[in-house]
């Protein structure tokens, strides 16, 4: 969430400066902001829904093998598992007791959860991952048009830089912390990148803005 969050204030941000620099008037810069964040989370979420599409067919053609697996010999099965219980430190008598137990219960979600590390809870859902990353672009590309609508005009590019990078600063702040890294550290990668990469639109802006 945070990453598409940074992705929508940041392209969008960089967008508009780099609009804003060829002299355009605030409603064309407005357009291209809004055009920019539909593009952008639509963008998003085809690419994460492919991305975790793919993800999904992978699971489920392992769930497919795991089945025939189970089905030609089960004993074959046993010992994989418990294999993997003794790799993790349990003693090789229990680790056979504990495959045999869960086996009997549900011998797929066994091998699918310890042997391919597929769970309920962790198994890829396309619709849910694409949803999630359009509104969290959708969300960071909201502030800087936000930026557009309040900003004196001639003052529009500095507020809309200002606005973006006080919230990529706090994204950033916030992904590092809950990380367990420094936030300032954080903070200041993304700021810098961030203030980059509209430094360097503003300036094709500008370039393109007077070759027109």
């Amino acid at each position: 969430m945070v990453l598409g969050a940074n992705d929508g204030i940041l392209s969008t941000a960089s967008l508009v400066i780099g609009v804003a620099a060829a002299h355009a008037t605030r409603s064309e810069i407005l357009v291209s902001g809004v055009a920019g964040l539909a593009a952008g989370a639509l963008s998003m979420a085809a690419g994460e829904y492919v991305s975790v599409s793919s993800q999904s067919d992978t699971e489920r053609a392992d769930l497919d093998l795991e089945r025939r697996e189970l089905a030609l010999d089960v004993e074959a099965e046993v010992r994989e598992l418990a294999g993997i219980y003794e790799r993790r430190g349990v003693e090789p008598a229990l680790a056979r007791t504990v495959a045999h137990q869960l086996m009997a219960h549900d011998a797929l979600a066994a091998h699918a959860r310890d042997e391919l590390g597929i769970t309920e809870h962790l198994a890829a859902r396309p619709l849910q991952a694409a949803l999630a990353s359009a509104a969290a672009f959708a969300v960071g590309a909201a502030i800087p048009i936000l930026a557009i609508t309040i900003a004196p005009e001639h003052r529009l590019s500095l507020v809309v830089a200002g606005a973006s990078l006080i919230c990529l600063a706090g994204l950033g702040a916030l992904a590092a912390r809950t990380g367990g890294a420094p936030p300032l550290v954080g903070a200041a990668r993304v700021v810098f990148w961030g203030a980059l990469a509209m430094a360097v639109t503003a300036g094709v802006g500008r370039m393109f803005g007077a070759a027109i």
